[in-house]
This record gives structure tokens, sequence and C-alpha cells, in this order.
């Protein structure tokens, strides 16, 4: 829109300038024929007066041919409102199914969260002085296994979403499309973090859960809490590690998939279908 706004104005103080001219023109020519009006017949003034209207309307005309093709060249044609109610549906949905089948395998790969500053799942924060003593103490080493237990549970649970995510996709409707294509560019992310959360917590949770016992996550846990409980005149602490870190994984997939939106609104190449292409390029 900004390059048709900007073609608009030079067109328009082409235009102005033309009528500047054409009015200079004209004024000269009046003064001509005042000075001859007695030798010539009144015809005369009519035709002149003629000429100029006639050069004023075949300036307009071609001045509106001209901002037809400027506009024609600059994809107005495409917008929005040019596509159909199952354009825009089959874009949307296209682009979720890509956006949420990528975020769900990148977390899903070895290191998917531990590798990612953006997602990786830090010790809780509750229990963050539990670590800075454990660490002090010569225990960094413990520490650091524990993270890294607790970011492979999340890698493993991160392959539930796509299912769920598709499910909530199948049923959106033309409203829903409508919203999120003309929304910010966090719109999609935020329609699904909305209708799949509750189901994905229900889905993660045993899955977390599982990895957790199965890499000693929860016994390593106890035991950096007994180590840290032998400390005198500590609190003791307690945390449910399989909340924290389904809520942690979650929070991830959800930045991962805001991120996989953002790049098909932005970048011409991350949209792989042509119904992906013609939706999103509409929207320029």
């Amino acid at each position: 829109m900004k390059k048709i706004t900007i073609i608009a104005l030079l067109l328009a103080t082409t235009w102005a300038s033309a009528q500047t001219t054409n009015k200079k023109t004209t004024t000269k020519k009046a003064t001509k024929t005042t000075k001859t009006v007695v030798k010539t017949p009144a015809k005369t003034s009519t035709s002149s007066t003629n000429t100029t209207n006639s050069t004023k309307t075949t300036g307009t005309t071609d001045l509106l041919k001209t901002v037809g093709t400027a506009v024609s060249s600059v994809g107005l044609g495409n917008s929005i409102s040019s596509l159909s109610n199952d354009d825009i549906v089959s874009g949307l949905k296209d682009a979720l199914s890509h956006g949420a089948t990528n975020a769900s395998s990148q977390l899903n790969a070895v290191n998917g969260f531990y590798g990612n500053s953006l997602v990786k799942i830090p010790f809780p924060q509750n229990a963050q002085k539990v670590a800075d003593q454990l660490r002090s103490l010569g225990f960094g080493s413990k520490v650091d296994d524990f993270e890294k237990t607790l970011n492979h549970a999340a890698e493993s649970a991160a392959k539930e979403a796509a299912p769920i995510f598709v499910n909530a996709i199948t049923s959106m409707s033309f409203t829903d499309a409508k919203n999120i294509l003309t929304g910010s560019n966090n719109s999609a992310t935020k329609y699904l973090q909305n209708s799949t959360s509750s189901a994905l917590n229900t889905a993660f949770t045993p899955h977390i859960k599982s990895a957790l016992d199965n890499t000693l996550a929860t016994q390593k846990w106890t035991e950096l809490a007994a180590l840290y409980n032998k400390i005198p005149f500590v609190t003791p602490i307690e945390t449910d590690l399989v909340k924290y870190t389904t809520s942690k994984a979650l929070s991830g997939l959800f930045t991962v998939l805001a991120g996989e939106e953002t790049k098909i609104r932005k970048d011409p190449a991350a949209r792989v279908t042509d119904i992906m292409k013609k939706v999103f390029g509409a929207t320029k």
C-alpha cells in the first residue's frame, strides 16, 4: 500500500503541474485573442475555449489511465478482498498445519529444548537457591545433569503436540481464519494456545512423568533436595517436577510456533504451497 500511495502522490503532483502550465498557456491565448477580437469573428474565441477544454479532458483521461496502470502494476487487485472464503480458510489451515508440524518436530529432536536458548528449561525458579547453593558447594555437575533430564523429558513429549494442533486447526471457522489472517504476527499462535492448552497439558503430563522417571530425574531431584535440605538453617524445598516441566514445555512449544508463524507471514520463501502464497501474498 505504501508503494501505491507514493505513486499516487507523484502522479497527482505531475497533474497539478500540468494544470498550472495549461492555465498559463490559456491566459496567454486569451490575451492574444483579446487583441485580435475586432478583426476575428467570435468563432475564434469559441474554438480556443473548446481546444482548451479538450486539452483538459484529454489530460485528465490520460492521468486516470496512468494511475490505473500504476495501481494494477503494484498488485492492488490481489488484495484480501479478492480472496474467497475457501481460499482464506484453506490458506490458514495449510499455514498452521505446516507451522505446528515444524514446531513439534524441532522440539522433539535431540536437544530440541536443551540446545535452544529461547526454550531451554532451567532449574526450577522457586528452587534456584538450591542450584546456587549446590554449585557453591561443588555439586554443579549434578545441577547440570538434572537440567538436562528436564529438557529431554520435554523433548520426548513434544511429539504429542502435532495431532492436537491438527485437530484444532481442522475445526477452525471462516471467522477464526479471517481474524487470524488480518491480525497480529502471532494471532494464529494465540488461537492455538487458547484452543489447545488444556488438551496439550493432558497429553504432555503422562509423557513427561514417564520420561522423568526413565531418566531418573525424579530420583536426581530427590538427591539434590536431600543435599540442600542438609544445609543448616535452610527451609526445606518441595517442587512438583512434572507440573513444572510440563508448563515450561508448553511455553517453549508456543514460543517456537510463534516464530514459525512470523516466518510464514514475513518471508515468501516460507510459504511452501500455492494456497499459502496466494493468501499471505494478499496481506502485503
